[in-house]
């Protein structure tokens, strides 16, 4: 089909880095997708993305209407691929894009970043792509730095559906000294910085695809699954939705799908006009509860954190989880004592035992966690 790309100027002010819009248009037979709109309007301040307006991206347009993808060969695998590439002898692959998703208020700097594997580098929704920054290990003079891993947060056709990029959602890693306030750039980390600061062509060393615990069951296309995330722990999630609402592949999804984000506000939102979309056009079968602490109060008055959204849904979701539904974490591993204290509260409230009823969840493999 046809695809289009404009450039024009936007604006006249000097710190402006680049100003190009780009759309593209899919249409398929009767079925027309909205236009994947591009439109990069950041400038540099000390060497960091500064956003001017809040990225409206292909990777956050949804549409009732589904998405063809190919190559359709991706679905014939029966098992998913693993540790393609090893730390010894890593894929180069080259960064298509970085884009800031977060607003100005936000606390930090999350970027989505989708990278080039060529088709050569296949993964499934759930898994983990290692990246290698360039340079030295500083514990190690000689040898290269250790592997980070990071979600995937696309599907395995990513985000141009043509099964050649995988996108990444990180968060710029700062340390900020206790007494002074001051940054230190010495303590920063080095892996989310180095993707966080790469532009369109640059190279990057990855290695896997990793992890199956995460991956999405599909065999039941009714089952319930259940999704709590804390920050850029979403990254998976967004892969899965895509997957289950944006994409026509063979195996339709019928059953529900439960998000739980938990951010410090409006503006670390990650996604949310993708997610939104979703739960506008599939209200049957996608439901979205957002905890915003630094914004909303829980029923103690409290900030409001993810495991209080959860106790408010929680004889829904025990009654879910008797009936086999699955149940993701994944963001930082802090999360999961608060989390799994309110579980424990709960099903004691409930009359039940907590360990036993995890035991039970776990050799049913309905509880998927990965933390970090």
């Amino acid at each position: 089909m046809l695809q289009i790309a404009l450039a024009v100027p936007v604006g006249s002010d000097s710190t402006l880095r680049k100003s190009v819009l780009k759309t593209s248009s899919i249409s398929f037979s009767d079925r027309s997708w909205a236009p994947a709109l591009s439109l990069d309007l950041k400038s540099k301040t000390n060497g960091r993305l500064q956003s001017q307006n809040v990225v409206c991206m292909s990777v956050q347009q949804a549409n009732k209407s589904k998405v063809e993808v190919a190559p359709v060969e991706l679905e014939d695998a029966k098992d998913p691929p693993l540790n393609l590439y090893k730390p010894k002898e890593p894929y180069t692959a080259t960064i298509v894009s970085v884009e800031r998703i977060v607003g100005p208020k936000a606390p930090g700097e999350t970027c989505h970043i989708v990278i080039d594997h060529g088709g050569n580098v296949p993964y499934w929704e759930g898994q983990s792509y290692g990246v290698i920054p360039p340079g030295e290990n500083p514990k190690k003079p000689g040898a290269p730095h250790n592997v980070r891993l990071y979600s995937i947060a696309s599907t395995r056709y990513g985000d141009n559906f043509d099964g050649r990029t995988g996108s990444l959602c990180v968060r710029r890693a700062v340390y900020y000294d206790p007494e002074t306030g001051k940054e230190d750039p010495s303590k920063a980390g080095v892996c989310s910085n180095f993707l966080c600061d790469s532009k369109p062509g640059d190279k990057i060393r990855i290695t896997g695809p990793a992890g199956k615990i995460m991956l999405l069951p599909e065999d039941d296309p009714k089952a319930t699954h259940i999704m709590i995330a804390t920050g850029t722990g979403v990254a998976p999630y967004r892969g899965y939705l895509r997957r289950m609402f944006m994409e026509s592949v063979p195996k339709k999804f019928e059953g529900l799908a439960w998000l739980f984000l938990g951010v410090a506000n409006t503006d670390s939102l990650l996604y949310d006009e993708e997610f939104t979309k979703y739960l506008q056009e599939y209200p049957d079968h996608f439901r979205y509860d957002k905890a915003l602490s630094r914004e909303q109060k829980n029923k103690n008055g409290g900030k409001m954190y993810v495991q209080d959204k959860i106790e408010e849904y929680s004889d829904e979701i025990f009654k879910l989880l008797d009936n086999g539904a699955h149940i993701y974490f994944c963001g930082l591993k802090g999360m999961m004592p608060g989390i799994q204290d309110t579980l424990k509260r709960v099903a004691e409230e409930r009359g039940e035992s907590w360990e036993a009823k995890l035991s039970q969840l776990k050799k049913n493999k309905q509880w998927h966690v990965e933390v970090y």
